[in-house]
Formats: C-alpha cells, sequence, structure tokens
C-alpha cells in the first residue's frame, strides 16, 4: 500500500522589541536566570497587562510579508493551562481575533497558505538538574512578545518544510521582525504530521512534534515519525493515539509527553483587563513605508540589474547582514562583482576563522569599501588587503592610517623591485635554470620569494612582468 505524509506547522517566532509584551522588563537574549523579571511577568495579582505598541506593529509587518489579511479590530484573549513555567495558570494569547489569516507563502513549485498568525507571549524556561533530580525555572522568557505562524497542511516532505522555514526566516530576518536565531530559541518550529492512503481525503491519526532547534532535527524528526506511523498502519505495532511527542536529537526518535488537548481543553475566553486594539489603513501604511527591500527581491535585483552571478546573489541576499554590507559598501565603491568578491572570499574567510555566523558579522561597511577600493587602485595588494580587513574586523581600525603607520603601501618603484629580483635570482640559482630548461612551476616559486623579499608589498603585476623579463633576457 501506498501513503502520503500530511503536515502543518506551527512556527513561534520571537519578535524584535526591547521589552516584553505586557511589561517593561528587557526582552533580550542572554540574561543571567531570572534576571528580566518584574511582578507582572511573574504573575502577580493585581497588575495589568499593557500592549507593547512595538510588538503589534511588527505583527502588522508579518502580516505583510506574509501577504496576509489583517485583522481591523484585535484582541487578547487567556488561553488557561497549568505548567510551571507559565506563572499565571494561563496565556494571554489571540484566539478570538488575531492580528491576521489567510496569508501565503511561495515555495518551489508549491503554494504554503496560512491559516493566521497570532500574537502571544512566551512562557518561562525549565532547567532541569539530574544530579539533584530537579528542575529550576527561569521567568526571563516570560511574557517575551512571539508571533505563531499557523499553516494550512500543506506539506507532503521535508523538503519542503525546510524550504518554506528558510523563505519565512528571510522574509522575516529582512524585515526586522526577528532574528530568527533558532539556536538561541528566537524561532521555534512545531510539526503536525499525519499518514494516510495515497488519494484519500481523510486525515490520519496527528501527532506533534515538539523539541526540534534546526532544520536538521526537523528534517530527521519528520523522517523518523512518518516511518512510524507508517509502520503501525502496515503491522499493527502501536495504536497511534493524537499526542504530543518530544523529539530527541541524540537518540534519533520521539517520546510521546502528553495526549494532544483539543480548544476546549483551553477554556478560551476574552482578556477583560486589555481592551481591543484598531488597526487602520494609516497604521499600516505607515508600517508598510518602513519596511526594507525582501531578499527574494534583492535577489532578483543584484542578478538582473547589478549583473552579478545567481550564486554570488543568492549568498548576499541569503543573510541580512551581508545584504547590508553589500548595499552600504556600493554607495561608497560602485563595483558590484568586486564588492561581491570580497564579500564571498576574503570577509567570510574571516568570520568563519572567528567562528561568526553570517548574520552576525559586522563590520563598518565605509572602511570595508575604503580596502577594496585602495586595492582597485594599487595602492595596495589583496594580500596586504586581507591583512589590513582582519585589523578592521577584528579592532575596527582606520585602514589608511593602519597602512600608513605600518608601511604596506604597494611597492611599484622599478627600481627597488629590480633589486629584490636580482637579489632572488643570485639566491635561487638552480631554480632559474630549472626554468630555462623548460620548467614553468619555478616562475611562481620566485615570484614568492620577489614578495616575501618586499614584505608582500610588491605590486604581483609588475614583479611578474619584470621578473618573467628578466629571466627570458639571460
Amino acid at each position: 500500500m501506498t501513503y502520503e505524509v500530511v503536515m502543518g506547522l506551527e512556527v513561534h517566532v520571537e519578535l524584535s522589541t526591547n521589552s516584553k509584551l505586557f511589561c517593561s522588563c528587557s526582552a533580550k537574549f542572554g540574561a543571567d536566570a531570572n534576571e528580566n523579571v518584574c511582578p507582572a511577568c511573574a504573575g502577580m495579582p493585581g497588575m495589568p497587562a499593557v500592549p507593547n505598541k512595538r510588538a503589534i506593529e511588527l505583527g502588522i509587518a508579518a502580516a505583510l510579508v506574509t501577504n496576509s489579511e489583517i485583522t481591523p479590530v484585535i484582541t487578547f484573549d487567556k488561553k488557561n493551562y497549568f505548567y510551571p513555567d507559565l506563572p499565571t495558570g494561563y496565556q494571554i494569547t489571540q484566539w478570538f481575533s488575531p492580528i491576521c489569516k489567510n496569508g501565503w507563502i511561495d515555495i518551489t513549485g508549491k503554494r504554503i497558505t496560512l491559516k493566521q498568525i497570532h500574537i502571544e507571549e512566551d512562557a518561562g524556561k525549565l532547567v532541569h538538574e539530574p544530579r539533584s533530580r530537579s528542575t529550576l525555572i527561569d521567568f526571563n522568557r516570560t511574557s517575551v512578545p512571539l508571533i505563531e505562524i499557523v499553516s494550512n497542511p500543506d506539506f507532503e516532505t521535508a523538503d519542503e518544510v525546510t524550504e518554506y522555514l528558510e523563505k519565512l526566516r528571510l522574509l522575516l530576518t529582512f524585515a526586522g521582525i526577528s532574528d530568527c536565531k533558532m539556536q538561541e530559541g528566537s524561532m521555534r518550529c512545531d510539526v503536525n504530521i499525519s499518514v494516510r492512503e495515497k488519494g484519500s481525503k481523510i486525515l490520519g491519526t496527528r501527532t506533534e512534534i515538539k523539541n526540534m532547534n534546526s532544520l536538521k532535527a526537523i528534517t530527521r524528526a519528520i523522517e523518523y515519525e512518518s516511518q512510524r506511523h507508517i509502520d503501525a498502519l502496515e503491522t499493527g505495532s502501536e495504536k497511534l493515539v493524537q499526542e504530543t511527542r518530544r523529539w530527541d536529537d541524540t537518540i534519533g526518535a520521539t517520546f510521546s509527553m502528553r495526549e494532544k488537548e483539543e480548544a476546549a481543553d483551553y477554556r478560551y475566553f476574552p482578556n477583560p483587563e486589555i481592551m481591543p486594539i484598531h488597526i487602520d489603513n494609516l497604521w499600516i501604511q505607515s508600517v508598510k513605508d518602513t519596511l526594507p527591500e525582501p531578499a527574494h527581491e534583492k535577489f532578483e535585483r543584484l542578478t538582473a540589474k547589478l549583473g552579478l552571478p545567481e550564486y554570488d546573489s543568492k549568498i548576499i541576499s541569503s543573510s541580512q547582514s551581508l545584504s547590508n554590507i553589500f548595499d552600504g559598501a556600493i554607495k561608497l565603491h560602485n563595483k558590484p562583482k568586486d564588492i561581491s568578491n570580497w564579500i564571498m572570499g576574503e570577509l567570510l574567510a574571516i568570520s568563519k576563522e572567528a567562528g561568526i555566523p553570517d548574520d552576525d558579522i559586522c563590520i563598518d561597511t565605509q572602511k570595508f569599501a575604503c580596502i577594496i577600493k585602495l586595492v582597485d587602485e594599487g595602492k595596495i595588494n589583496r594580500s596586504v588587503g586581507k591583512k589590513v580587513l582582519t585589523e578592521v574586523f577584528e579592532k575596527n581600525i582606520d585602514p589608511e592610517a593602519y597602512i600608513a603607520e605600518n608601511c604596506l603601501a604597494m611597492v611599484s618603484d622599478t627600481g627597488l623591485l629590480e633589486a629584490a629580483i636580482n637579489e632572488v635570482l643570485a639566491e635561487n640559482e638552480k631554480s632559474v635554470l630549472e626554468y630555462k630548461s623548460g620548467s614553468q612551476k619555478v616562475f611562481g616559486f620566485l615570484v614568492g620569494q620577489v614578495m616575501k623579499k618586499t614584505a608582500g608589498k610588491a605590486d604581483p603585476r609588475s614583479v611578474n612582468e619584470l621578473l618573467r623579463s628578466k629571466l627570458d633576457a639571460d
């Protein structure tokens, strides 16, 4: 029998706000445990919830980049459930009137439709201590603003899921809605998965997979869980039930956490402390006016208008940071391919060695463009340019001042170069003889020796021309 997998996603994304959703505590990642907590987000009674306007605006931005219908009047509701990391005993979310509905995102050959996007507060974090057999609670994340992006069950393969998540990440990061760092928990994905006979219109038993923090883990979890469902249907090895399952990336398997709740189990009801919020066209337009160029449009511009190869354009448009660096540099040095080469070559090599992800690369674009321009003008060679770029990357030095102080300007004086070449030829008579015997391999070695003599500051083109001229003349 042939089966097909049907999946829908619930993607939780932390919004890039300075403060939490209903209080003024910092929403930034990386604080010490329970550092960013106040009576309001700790669930103390009598503390009013005051909505964060910036979070609403980022919700509107999310609606715009996902082609969604914005709700004119939104409300907040209480989702009731008891869990240790939820101090109030309920989560403030949007059930009856979410920020938007009926959006869509295109992936290769397919359109993924969205049921809705709603704004809600995050819960705290449980920290399990195996040695003491205890569980600690960190409330820093409590009430950090989230959007939950709920898709319809339009996915059939793990490849579709990962492509969608990558497209969604680009849409949200370029719009400044979230940094979408899965490793820090600012983008989390739950997969609702079921299996049915191919051609059937009836969905199979659905399970929800949680605890996945990378695209690789999501792919592995989907492959495991879909096969578990197929084995159960074919062999009767177990009875499938609607449940929430936890993914263990070390073992490579899912484990049952609890039976999956229905909406009625949460006893949703409107939050009487938060008044309805009206979103008019003026507010929507003001948010729209602030949205930068999205990644897919940037790719088209880099390729079609600036003439970059598709490979270059894909690399640059896959990261908001790289994209900003490119745009900043090209304003100062209008040579797109040169800038692209420096980004994908020297800059990415330096950042990789420093262990910094592409999205976290930060460099002064004016200084970056200055280095490229100095190389193009023949004032320094490329190896010196890379050395100066490393100093700018690590210490933010002034490139021109650093070059002057360290005497790194290119040596193009013919007399000095000839003197260096003569010394190298005198010191490497064996290599000279090999060259004259027809071996071209030693030429590169001799060029290297000249560059070494000049501390890497010689003009490589001049060195090549003068050296070959002397060798051929002798």
